[in-house]
């Protein structure tokens, strides 16, 4: 390039000097704004903030972003956190991110109808700048596949009318509207939308064919023009003869667009529509009032149609119902039976039993199921094989379901073996997969769950029983059952039976004699059973020498047998005499105790003193009634003592004399004044006629007020007794008693109601002196499937923000904080679902979650057992028939299992109490009888007398 000019040069400087000048003012300028105009000023410095407040949300956001894949990376089947992410990458645009997340979700889960139209939507905005149509419609035809929703349909075919200028466009828009109307063209209230837009689009190729007016059309295009015509003549009467809501707005319709009127058969095929659509009008107002998932309304509705029969309104209730209902089970185990069992169509019935699968991939039914229908319409060995490898994957929750998934597979190994053949692939396969069974059942399932799924090795079994029946391999029989024998199944004998038959039905009598042998040995639920079935056994077939063998070692075991129960019977009297002592002992120091204090109330006779609670805890067993107990002159006082209590048995709470009816000692400010009766009005409680309320929480105020509002549906209460402590504080159990028998049963069925965040116990008022076994409330000790425990939870957490974490995972029937009694929460809560599937689904999905920082854990319903101590005196006899027999009891054929001395002893001695035998035999009766005839306490050697018959 060549160099600048003198006069170049020149004019550069020039125009440099201006700058500098320019840029100098400029500088002034910017002081003068910056000391005169400091608001202008302050604006420019707002909008940095706001920028710099946009960049950091936008670095929040990418975080979280980040977080959620990292999350996902982990554990990719976190239904939420893809959904999660997928709002959050709409949120900030980012289009291709988007579209990997929402593949990846859909490759995993079947995505709701709101998502799929977002993505929908998405796609077809990026295909305008991307002209290729394919891809989206590939798309739609994969949203279709998921659900059928109306919706979905309706979009797809808009969508393909911007494509008719393609060749065969308006063929292949026809094609997707008729596919439309075989999905969801029988839905009741979105059906007629998907018919209407099918006739605007005929109605709009139909103006493009019409001529225009005043011309005569030719020949072509008067059969192009009554071809049309005749194709909206048939959409009108298709769509008549089918019940759909609002249809006589489609009749008046078609009477104003037709010329030649409405023909008689259509006419009649719109009045037989008309009366199904009648019959199910109310179903349909049911569903429409109903709050989601309506499935108590669905499933009404499903039973209606199943009973009507036409199998395409049955297949499109059932469509409906799983569209708001995909996480049920039991409504898809109930539409595959119906698609296995009626319909039979192969393409219909396997992808149901896919999207089943994919909707609830940890119910084991679903996928059994499935793999029973792939072999019964002949899919590939290659297609079983793959789906039962991702029912592994699934994620069952109990280890049951493991064992049954296999044995699925098995069953349908074995089917394909032809056993003719002394080997074949097909055999090894099936080998080869017990053998993983039983490895996949040892190092997958009992590190999981820490339990085999398996303890009576079924697996095992029909492996050895395969192994004798069809291929003749005794060996290899008697090697899988020493291996269940040493998995701890050698003492129980049903087991040894077990393996007798085979050995009986496909073994030889040596081993039969050596099965029996050991059993007799390792017995030890019911060792008679096996020992008569040696003897039998050796009856039948067996030498002298056997018989005599055979009798030596069943009697030596079941002297054995015999000794040890003998033992265990010794042991358990012992501590039933030890306890007996003990209870006699705490009788007496109470009686000693309540004769002493009996002498100091007589001294001290007209002295006032203030109640202390060993005074009446001692009464509490006292007979309700006037106790009058005569003071100075002619003054006197009534004193009443509750005696039955519905929940406290024989002691009455610390600080319940200070509130009871007539006693005038009631500490300033203790009780209301209600609670205060006159000496000369007293008034007993009527059992009949009470409820025993408890359980309430110490805060509540004004209790009486409070439990009247609630109890007095129930009918006239006469008075209601709330229970105050020494110091005036509520102790949290009442009286309510009414005017009539009549109104406890309706108050009993309050029972359980919360009462300020806590359940209200309710129960009837019982003397237990008179009924000391009496119990209303017993502690629950059994699995409850559909409800949930949850620990961990934040104090602050409340009972609607609870509801609203769980309600995404099934219908809540019940949300219960735990509490103390001072209404200070415990950090639990119980959450009763409407099923078992759906408290399933809860645990594994909320197991873990964090909740306001706190991470928590959720676990099925299983309540530990209580150990509740034996009373005093009381039976032992179920504990010993535990131990004796097994915690089943005794069998139904069970000879008994008592030594015959025991037996003897067990007649004459009937009745101990307090040490001395009520009735008993003339040695006992010699050795405990003195010469006055008084009976004397037996002796530990009595005792062992009257055990051993000595």
């Amino acid at each position: 390039m060549a160099a600048p000019s003198n006069a170049e040069q020149t004019q550069l400087q020039d125009m440099e000097e201006e700058d500098a000048g320019t840029e100098e003012r400029e500088m002034e300028s910017d002081e003068e704004e910056e000391v005169g105009m400091g608001v202008e000023n302050s604006d420019d410095d707002d909008d940095d903030d706001e920028e710099d407040d946009t960049s950091e949300d936008e670095r929040e956001n990418e975080a979280e972003i980040q977080r959620l894949e990292e999350q996902l990376s982990i554990n990719a089947f976190d239904y939420n956190c893809h959904v999660d992410l997928i709002k959050l990458l709409k949120h900030e645009g980012e289009l291709l991110r988007l579209r990997k997340a929402r593949q990846k979700m859909s490759e995993l889960f079947p995505l709701t109808e709101e998502i799929w139209l977002d993505w929908l939507k998405d796609e077809i905005r990026l295909s305008e700048d991307e002209p290729n149509r394919e891809k989206v419609y590939e798309l739609f035809e994969r949203a279709t596949k998921d659900y059928i929703c109306p919706d979905i349909w309706l979009e797809y075919a808009q969508y393909s009318i911007g494509g008719m200028g393609s060749p065969g466009g308006i063929d292949k828009v026809r094609a997707i509207f008729e596919r439309a109307m075989t999905a969801v063209g029988l839905h009741m209230t979105k059906g007629q939308t998907v018919w209407e837009a099918y006739r605007e689009f005929e109605n709009a190729i139909l103006s493009t064919v019409q001529p225009p007016p005043g011309r005569i059309p030719s020949r072509e295009e008067q059969e192009l023009l009554n071809t049309q015509l005749q194709r909206i003549h048939t959409l009108f009467r298709r769509q008549l003869a089918v019940p759909l809501m609002d249809m006589e707005a489609t009749y008046a319709e078609y009477e104003e667009w037709s010329e030649q009127g409405v023909p008689e058969t259509v006419a009649h095929q719109y009045k037989k529509a008309l009366q199904q659509m009648e019959a199910r009008k109310s179903s349909e107002e049911s569903l429409l009032v109903a709050e989601p998932p309506k499935l108590s309304e669905y499933q009404a509705y499903i039973d209606f149609e199943l009973k009507e029969g036409d199998p395409a309104r049955i297949q499109i209730t059932f469509e409906r119902a799983l569209a708001e209902n995909c996480l049920v089970p039991d409504m898809w185990a109930k539409y595959t039976i119906y698609l296995d069992r009626q319909l039979k169509v192969k393409d219909m019935v396997l992808s149901t039993h896919e999207r089943a699968v994919r909707n609830c991939p940890w119910t084991m039914g679903l996928w059994k199921s499935y793999l029973l229908a792939l072999e019964r319409h002949g899919a590939d060995h290659q297609t079983v094989s793959d789906v039962f490898e991702k029912a592994l994957n699934a994620g069952f929750i109990q280890a049951t379901d493991y064992v049954e998934i296999w044995q699925a597979k098995l069953d349908y190994l074995r089917r394909r073996v032809d056993f003719s053949k002394e080997s074949s692939k097909e055999l090894e396969e099936l080998r080869s997969a017990f053998s993983r069974s039983l490895d996949y059942m040892k190092q997958d399932v009992e590190e999981r769950f820490g339990e085999s799924g398996d303890p009576s090795c079924i697996i095992m079994q029909i492996w050895a029983r395969i192994e004798a029946l069809h291929c003749k391999n005794m060996q290899k029989a008697r090697e899988l059952w020493d291996s269940i024998m040493t998995k701890g199944n050698a003492k129980y004998a049903n087991m040894w039976l077990e393996y007798y038959n085979l050995e009986r039905s496909y073994g030889d009598p040596v081993h039969c004699r050596k099965a029996l042998h050991r059993a007799v040995q390792c017995t030890s639920d019911y060792p008679e059973h096996v020992c008569e079935v040696l003897l039998t056994f050796e009856r039948v077939e067996g030498s002298l020498e056997d018989w005599d063998v055979a009798v030596q070692k069943t009697e030596t075991r079941l002297n054995r047998i015999n000794e040890q129960r003998t033992k265990a019977a010794e042991k358990e009297a012992n501590l039933t005499r030890q306890e007996e002592e003990r209870a006699e002992q705490r009788r007496k120091g109470k009686a000693d105790k309540k004769a002493q204090k009996k002498v100091q109330k007589g001294n001290r006779v007209g002295e006032k003193r203030k109640a202390e609670p060993d005074d009446y805890q001692n009464e509490w067993n006292e007979d309700s009634g006037p106790k009058r107990h005569k003071g100075n002159g002619d003054q006197s006082t009534e004193e009443y003592m509750e005696t039955e209590t519905g929940l406290f048995g024989k002691k009455a709470p610390p600080g319940f004399k200070a509130a009871l009816p007539g006693n005038k000692k009631v500490q300033p400010g203790a009780a209301p004044a209600a609670q205060r009766h006159n000496d000369d009005k007293p008034e007993l409680r009527n059992d009949d006629c009470s409820v025993f309320i408890s359980n309430l929480t110490y805060t509540l105020e004004e209790p009486e007020a409070k439990l009247r509002t609630l109890f007095e549906t129930c009918g006239p209460i006469k008075q209601i007794r709330p229970v105050f402590s020494n110091k005036g504080g509520f102790k949290g159990y009442c009286y309510v008693q009414f005017e009539s028998s009549m109104s406890v049963p309706e108050a009993l069925k309050l029972d359980r109601q919360e009462v300020e965040g806590r359940p209200m116990f309710v129960s009837p008022c019982v003397d237990k002196n008179k009924n000391p076994d009496f119990k209303v409330f017993k502690y629950n000790t059994s699995m409850e499937k559909h409800k949930v425990f949850i620990s961990g939870l934040p104090f602050s957490c409340t009972k609607e923000q609870l509801e609203e974490i769980c309600k995404s995972h099934g219908s809540i029937r019940e949300v219960r904080l735990v509490t103390y009694r001072s209404g200070k929460p415990k950090g639990l809560a119980y959450v009763e679902f409407a099923n078992e599937t759906e408290a399933s689904q809860a645990v594994l999905k909320m197991d873990g979650m964090e909740v306001e920082g706190n991470k928590i854990s959720v676990a099925i319903s299983n309540p530990p057992r209580r150990n509740v101590m034996e009373k005093p005196g009381s039976s032992r006899s179920d504990m010993m028939s535990r131990q004796i027999y097994g915690s089943r009891g005794r069998g139904r054929t069970q000879l008994s299992l008592l030594p015959r001395s025991l037996q003897r002893n067990s007649a004459p001695v009937s009745k101990v109490e307090n040490g001395t035998a009520a009735e008993r035999g003339p040695a006992a009766a010699a050795a405990s009888v003195s010469g006055a005839g008084e009976t004397k306490p037996l002796s530990n050697s009595d005792f062992a007398r009257m055990l051993l018959n000595k």
